[in-house]
């Protein structure tokens, strides 16, 4: 019997858009399509990762520059991949990632200063990897600043921006889609949480046949 593929997903989008609550229905699909799954976010993901997340989403806004922050994500980054991602994708199952690369070039590349070409210029030398296929999921910043803070997580820093912070971040996200339409689709995360993942389905079966 002939070994699946391994498939590699990510979702992205402003916080607060429902990566997570999309990235669990979408691996509980998959499943049910008898694939096995490997359900995983960043920053975070293995051991090491999810200390270095500690310090870049707790504490105040300012608490790191835009470069500092890219070395960490990228750190954190390269243990995920290292220690989660390749084997998972060697062994033929679909890893479903809540975000990946793609934040790293929206938010510190292009929402906290003019840095995407020290982001690329990392990601290319530390990472070298890219989704087969992202999920953009697209909302009113307004709406989805509200969502997230109403969890209060205490892993806000980001969220503490503010709106205009968030509006930028929605724009990132949108010139990255279009920036990339072989590999990014973009879902209109404003409906029910339903047809959200109808949506999502449908885009992983085109991608995956």
């Amino acid at each position: 019997m002939t070994q699946p593929h391994g498939f590699f997903i990510t979702l992205e989008g402003i916080d607060g858009a429902g990566k997570s609550t999309q990235a669990r229905a979408l691996g509980a699909w998959a499943e049910s399509e008898g694939r096995e799954v490997v359900l995983t976010r960043e920053p975070g993901g293995s051991a090491g990762a999810e200390e270095i997340r500690r310090l870049l989403v707790e504490g105040a806004p300012d608490r790191w520059s835009g470069e500092t922050e890219t070395l960490l994500f990228t750190a954190a980054r390269r243990d995920h991949l290292e220690r989660v991602i390749t084997p998972a994708l060697a062994a033929g199952k679909v890893v479903i990632s809540d975000r990946f690369a793609d934040s790293t070039r929206v938010y510190q590349g292009a929402a906290r200063g003019e840095l995407r070409g020290f982001v690329d210029a990392l990601h290319s030398l530390a990472i070298g990897r890219e989704p087969d296929l992202t999920l953009i999921l697209d909302m009113d910043p307004e709406v989805a600043l509200a969502r997230g803070l109403a969890r209060a997580s205490g892993e806000d820093r980001f969220e503490e921006e503010g709106l205009a912070f968030q509006q930028k971040l929605r724009a990132g996200f949108l010139a990255l889609a279009e920036a990339n339409p072989a590999r990014c689709r973009l879902i209109d995360a404003g409906r029910p949480a339903e047809a959200i993942t109808a949506d999502v389905i449908t885009a992983v079966r085109e991608h995956m046949r």
